[in-house]
């Protein structure tokens, strides 16, 4: 099988060299600009909406400093919505990694408040995500146990073992090191854009440019193909899974960092962001269809909405609606391109 998947499951990410580029290149500027607006993705559009919308009416939103805190405050979103592009690309799904990550929260503070080692404790909390991703990933694969189901347990015995861990109460006491993570700089970038940077460039090389990535593309795609080629489909399946328990142990970093304590309930709902983003992002739920760019600009465009709202002082619960709204839209958007284009 080819090191790299096939481009034709990727509506957004195809190569420029379709039966459309001589007519383009032929065509004045001003001709190929607009369809070249309206090839960007649904996505795209809301996200530069939104900007527009909270630019006018939400004053210091376009702040640079503001920007950068909306970039900050999504880093944790991103971590967790890159593994679960993976996940819904293979036709799963994962309810539990907010509650994981929440768990490995809690995990790590209380690690590194008992031997003052943050290298333990970063250590203690991946390996904890990493169980709960096998854990989910052995429910799938090997029990045939439908995702929604096996990790709607999951999210059931994370959240519980947080609470029992705390008593339902904040973890305090971790020092100064972790909280300096997420509100230190380098070259003038928050850490926490540096990690997201990081880990969105090894993602990308993992979905596009291996055979993992090639076979990820397949599990969701054309499954039966790779069991007839030989290819141990369960192992991979449970390394996706396990890709985003590893994920939410790290993200936990950046969220206890961000919160200084662990809290037992402090990323539960977080999975719906994440959900949302990665919709937004045009990845489905079948055919192993998906664009690992769009995660990224779902997971911008959810967190400038959130921003944006705080700014005016709309209740939370309320944002939660917003976010199923933006869902909607973006769905509505490419279902009207792609009516347009039959």
């Amino acid at each position: 099988m080819s090191d790299t998947p096939d481009t034709r499951t990727l509506p957004h990410a195809m190569s420029p060299q379709s039966s459309s580029s001589s007519s383009a290149s032929s065509a004045s500027p001003g001709r190929s600009f607009v369809p070249a607006l309206a090839a960007l993705p649904g996505s795209a559009w809301v996200l530069l909406l939104l900007v527009v919308v909270f630019g006018l009416f939400s004053e210091g939103f376009l702040s640079v400093a503001n920007l950068l805190n909306v970039g900050t405050q999504s880093t944790i979103l991103l971590l967790i919505a890159l593994p679960m592009t993976l996940i819904i690309m293979t036709e799963g799904l994962d309810l539990s990694i907010g509650a994981v990550l929440t768990l490995c929260g809690v995990v790590l503070a209380t690690v590194v408040i008992g031997t003052g080692s943050v290298s333990l404790a970063l250590a203690a909390a991946l390996g904890v995500g990493v169980a709960f991703g096998l854990l989910n990933g052995g429910l799938v694969a090997w029990l045939g146990i439908p995702p929604f189901v096996a990790t709607l347990g999951t999210l059931g015995v994370a959240q519980g073992l947080a609470l029992v861990m705390t008593d339902g109460q904040s973890v305090v006491g971790i020092g100064d090191t972790i909280p300096e993570i997420y509100a230190g700089a380098w070259l003038g970038i928050p850490i926490p854009l540096w990690i997201a940077a990081i880990c969105y460039g090894l993602f990308h090389w993992l979905l596009y440019r291996t055979r993992f990535g090639a076979y990820v593309f397949a599990l969701g795609g054309n499954r039966e193909a790779l069991k007839f080629a030989g290819i141990r489909v369960n192992r991979y399946l449970i390394a996706v899974y396990a890709l985003g328990g590893l994920m939410a142990g790290l993200a936990a970093l950046l969220l206890t960092a961000r919160m200084n304590a662990g809290h037992p309930s402090a990323a539960i709902g977080l999975e719906f962001d994440a959900i949302a983003a990665v919709a937004v992002g045009g990845t489905t739920f079948d055919r192993g269809n998906g664009w690992l760019p769009g995660t990224l600009l779902g997971v911008l465009a959810v967190g400038v909405l959130r921003n944006g709202l705080n700014l005016l002082g709309v209740p939370s619960a309320v944002q939660v609606a917003a976010i199923g709204l933006l869902v909607l839209v973006v769905l509505l958007i490419e279902s009207y391109k792609t009516k347009e284009k039959a």
